[in-house]
């Protein structure tokens, strides 16, 4: 038998989803096993795999010890940068990410990471302390492609990465975006619906008209400024879909600068980028005063202006 004390950042769980975290050498179909057969308890009463989990309670498995020992949790390098911190409280850290930082690890296999830099500051702060921990990490809320730079939020706690997961599914995170394209969309304003697909290994798909397999995506823009043939465009996101901003452009005849997937060789060759020019640069908190973790960001917006901007003659 092997027991469990629910800490503030275990509860609101279910139970099944606690110990396939807690107990990562335990088989899914053993656990499953173990719940039918009614060998979990919590505070003393046999309970079944979907019972969500409070802070205090005691779980106690009828199984053996050698599926209980516990796994090292990784610890990042602690050579790596500190994050740019723009906003920091108890529950969330807003940070800026810079091209060509991956915010996970990626195919190009680099142990230099939002994700990673996030864990080194709050193990470095006291606010991570990875061995107290049974089933919980920090983790960020939304991502950006390794060469997309922007405001990404890093939740501190359990009830933030909920709290902040479930405000950007009711659109009450606001994500915008600058962009410069090469040419000029068909509108000074739309709100575009369009169908994506992404397979794995292969570039997103878009389509105009409903498809099997295929999501809807709304994706709004504004045409800010013009300068020769390149326009600079404030995106809202409605969705959120791989590579939505940099497919949709590129539908539309007008793709991100420097996007070497979607976006038009020989001028970004002309232009000499390397990389997709697209930031991440207005974050707005739609958020109800009250009754919630985030009180503090009530109505808050944070803003800043990418240095493509003046490089290409758009005045922000």
């Amino acid at each position: 038998m092997h027991t469990f004390i629910i800490a503030e950042n275990d509860a609101g769980q279910r139970a099944d989803k606690f110990l396939l975290k807690a107990c990562p050498k335990l088989p899914k179909s053993l656990l499953y096993k173990t719940f039918r057969k009614k060998d979990v308890k919590c505070n003393g009463k046999r309970i079944p795999a979907e019972t969500f989990l409070a802070a205090g309670d005691t779980v106690q498995v009828y199984l053996p010890d050698e599926f209980f020992v516990s796994v090292k949790k990784p610890v990042a390098p602690i050579h790596l940068e500190q994050p740019e911190i723009v906003y920091e409280d108890d529950h969330i850290l807003l940070m800026r990410k810079p091209v060509n930082l991956p915010v996970h690890a990626d195919n190009q296999g680099s142990s230099d990471t939002l994700q990673a830099r996030f864990l080194q500051y709050l193990a470095k702060s006291g606010a991570y302390v990875p061995e107290q921990e049974q089933s919980f990490t920090p983790a960020l809320c939304n991502r950006l492609d390794r060469n997309t730079e922007g405001f990404v939020i890093g939740a501190k706690t359990a009830a933030a990465l909920r709290c902040v997961n479930e405000m950007i599914r009711e659109n009450q995170v606001v994500k915008q975006y600058f962009c410069v394209t090469a040419g000029l969309p068909p509108k000074r304003h739309d709100i575009v619906t369009a169908y994506h697909r992404r397979l794995e290994g292969k570039n997103a798909e878009i389509s105009n008209q409903p498809r099997t397999g295929f999501r809807m995506m709304r994706t709004e823009y504004e045409v800010l400024q013009k300068h020769e043939n390149l326009a600079l465009l404030l995106v809202t996101l409605h969705t959120g879909r791989t590579h939505q901003i940099r497919l949709q452009t590129a539908a539309l005849g007008a793709p991100v600068l420097g996007d070497h997937r979607y976006g038009k060789p020989d001028v970004n060759r002309k232009y000499g980028e390397a990389h997709q020019l697209l930031a991440a640069c207005r974050l707005r908190f739609d958020l109800p005063p009250e009754g919630h973790l985030l009180s503090a960001l009530y109505d808050r917006c944070f803003a800043y202006t990418p240095s493509f901007c003046s490089k290409y003659g758009f005045d922000i």
